[in-house]
Formats: structure tokens, C-alpha cells, sequence
């Protein structure tokens, strides 16, 4: 159902939480080896906004030298390159835990 009146504004639900601060953030960081066959670094359990998330996939990219992305909520990072992806973090201030092999 739509309004007649011309002032009338939807209001969107914001679905998205609010970014945590880094040292609260608890990031889970794994490697996958089964990506297209290829190794990647996926890092989870981020919380906050998506531009909060992608801003940090930008900076491990960059750091890294290497490409990723970002889905669900978690950002993948192409490469071996998870020692260097926690370094990073730790420089950032963020919490972790490597996780797996």
C-alpha cells in the first residue's frame, strides 16, 4: 500500500549494528585451502557496520599486497598470508584467534 500525502517519508530499518571498538572486537582468523582451489585467509565474527568491514578489508588488502573481498560478514583474503593478517590485526588493536591449521 503507498500514501497519497506528498510529505509522507518511509523510515528505514537500520538492520546493521553499531562498529565495537578494535580492542573489543573478537575476530576468529582461518585458512581454507578449498576456495576454487586456491588458499585464502577468511577472517570472522567481525561486528559492526558493512563500510566498517570493508574498510578493514581494504587495509589488510593493501598491507598484504594482495585481493580479497568481502561476504557474509566475513572478509576473505587471497593468499597464504595469514601470519602477516595477524600482525596486521594486532597492530590495529583488534583481538583474534587463529583458528585451525
Amino acid at each position: 500500500m503507498y500514501s497519497t500525502n506528498a510529505d509522507f517519508e518511509y523510515e528505514y530499518e537500520d538492520n546493521e549494528m553499531e562498529t565495537i571498538p578494535n580492542n573489543q572486537q573478537n575476530l576468529k582468523v582461518c585458512i581454507d585451502k578449498h576456495r576454487a582451489g586456491k588458499v585464502v585467509v577468511i577472517i570472522k565474527d567481525f561486528i559492526g557496520t558493512t563500510d566498517d568491514l570493508k574498510s578493514l578489508a581494504k587495509i589488510l588488502k593493501v598491507k598484504c599486497g594482495v585481493g580479497g573481498s568481502t561476504k557474509n560478514g566475513e572478509i576473505i583474503i587471497q593468499g597464504h598470508v595469514r601470519d602477516k593478517v595477524m600482525e596486521i590485526l594486532e597492530k590495529e588493536g583488534y583481538n583474534y584467534k587463529r583458528v585451525g591449521g
